[in-house]
C-alpha cells in the first residue's frame, strides 16, 4: 500500500518513520510519499492561502498549489482514493480503516486555515475517488493529526504489518463493541485482584466472560454502538 500526504508541515509526518509503521516501510509493506504544498507556488512568499470570497474570518487555502500538486501525486495511479480531512464530511471508523487497507493507493489533502478552496475537491473528483473524512465532532488546527490517526489504523490493518494478526480480532469496535478490559501478572496489585474467571482455565467460560464485559461496557459507555 501506497500513502501519500500533501501538507504544509512535511515534517509533521517524521514520526511515521518509528515503531510496527516505521518498520513496514523498511520491508516495504508500506510506502510513503510526502509533499510539501508550498513547493507548487510561484511567488517569493510561497502563498498558498487567500481571503475568502463573500467575506467572512479566517483565510482559505488556494486552488492552484492544489492542483499542482495533485497533478504530481496522482498522475502515476490508476485508481486512487483522495481523502480531505474535514469536519463537514463522514464520520471515520474502524470499519472505514478496514474497508481503506484494501487500497492500493491512498493520498491525503491536509487543509489549514478556514479549508480548502471547494474547486479543489471538484476538480480531483474528475479524476479520482473524493472522499471528505471527519475524525469526530470537533474541529482540529488542520488536517496533520487526523491523517495521522487514519494511516496508523489503516496501515496496522495491511497485512504483515502486525505480527500476529489475530490480536486485530479481539479489538474495540471490530464486532460493534468496544473491547473487554485486559490483566496480566502479577494476580494481586495494591489490592485488586484480577478476576478469578481468568485464572481458571476454563477457555469457554473466559471467552463468556469477556463477552460479557464486551456488552456491558459498550452499554456503559457507548450506548449508541447497541443501538446501531
Amino acid at each position: 500500500m501506497r500513502f501519500d500526504i500533501v501538507t504544509i508541515f512535511p515534517e509533521f509526518f517524521e514520526i511515521l518513520d518509528i515503531s510496527l509503521l516505521g518498520r513496514a516501510r523498511q520491508t516495504g509493506l508500506i510506502e510513503l510519499g510526502v509533499y510539501n504544498l508550498r513547493d507548487y507556488t510561484h511567488d517569493r512568499h510561497r502563498t498558498v492561502d487567500d481571503t475568502p470570497y463573500g467575506g467572512g474570518a479566517g483565510m482559505v487555502m488556494k486552488p492552484e498549489p492544489w492542483g499542482e500538486a495533485l497533478d504530481e501525486v496522482l498522475s502515476p495511479s490508476a485508481d486512487p482514493v483522495v481523502i480531505f480531512p474535514s469536519p463537514a464530511g463522514e464520520v471515520f471508523t474502524q470499519k472505514m480503516a478496514r474497508e481503506l487497507s484494501a487500497e492500493e493507493h491512498i493520498v491525503f489533502g491536509c487543509g489549514r486555515y478556514e479549508g480548502i478552496d471547494q474547486r479543489v475537491f471538484d476538480h480531483t473528483a474528475e479524476r479520482a475517488r473524493v472522499r471528505l473524512v471527519s475524525l469526530g465532532d470537533y474541529v482540529l488546527n488542520g488536517g496533520e493529526v487526523a491523517v495521522m490517526a487514519m494511516i496508523e489504523a489503516i496501515g496496522r490493518l495491511v497485512p504483515g504489518v502486525v505480527g500476529n494478526p489475530e490480536s486485530l480480532v479481539d479489538e474495540s469496535h471490530e464486532d460493534g463493541l468496544l473491547e473487554y478490559p485486559s490483566y496480566t501478572k502479577p494476580a494481586s496489585w495494591r489490592g485488586h485482584d484480577v478476576p478469578p474467571i481468568l485464572l481458571s482455565g476454563n477457555h469457554g467460560a473466559v471467552d463468556a466472560w469477556r463477552r460479557e464485559q464486551q456488552v456491558e461496557r459498550t452499554r456503559r459507555v457507548r450506548p449508541d454502538l447497541l443501538a446501531d
